[in-house]
């Protein structure tokens, strides 16, 4: 079953591969910078998928809504993240519109989703790591607010990111919003995820 935002037939076995970018390792676990991570960990939860070493880095198989989905969590750090997508793409053949990658925005208030294909890469390390390895910047994208220092906070915008969410930031809530995202465009296609959270 093709995706119906998606044209022509596909070369590939996989309708959609879901990278969920951060940094490995338990220090960075709870790191806003690792939402990404962390809404990909909650679609695997969600739906019984299993996680196995695989393209430097996670992956789960799935089916959504009787599409075949694949999660990725690199695992390289995040400056490295084009490494696993790139191997993941040229193993499934994927286009870049098949390849959605979910990820932390300071440029956004806190819970702020967009749903997008393309753009800029905002200085985003992880993002201009993927765009490198696939020699395109027009891959899908879930940008997931996390917000900036509040005034009178002297850190500058990276240390934030890679600090935790706060207890009162209701990070669960906002993981569960993106997934809902997530699965909405799998469904549905990126105009009615765009309706309904961006």
């Amino acid at each position: 079953m093709r995706l119906p935002w998606r044209r022509g037939e596909r070369a590939s076995s996989l309708d959609l591969l879901v990278v969920g970018l951060g940094n490995p390792g338990r220090e960075y676990a709870d790191n806003r910078h690792n939402v990404g991570r962390m809404v990909v960990d909650e679609l695997a939860r969600r739906h019984g998928a299993s996680w196995r070493s695989k393209f430097s880095g996670h992956l789960a198989e799935l089916r959504l809504d009787g599409h075949r989905v694949a999660l990725l969590k690199p695992e390289t750090y995040m400056n490295e993240s084009g490494r696993a997508v790139n191997a993941a793409a040229r193993f499934y053949k994927l286009e870049p519109d098949a390849i959605l990658v979910v990820h932390d925005e300071g440029d956004f208030e806190l819970g702020r989703l967009q749903a997008r294909k393309g753009g800029g890469l905002a200085g985003h390390n992880g993002l201009r790591s993927i765009a490198q390895h696939l020699k395109t910047q027009d891959f899908l994208r879930m940008r997931i607010g996390v917000g900036r220092p509040e005034r009178g906070d002297p850190r500058p915008l990276a240390d934030y990111v890679l600090s935790d969410f706060t207890p009162d930031q209701d990070r669960d809530a906002i993981v569960q919003r993106a997934a809902d995202a997530v699965e909405t465009l799998d469904a549905e296609g990126l105009e009615r995820a765009q309706t309904r959270f961006n």
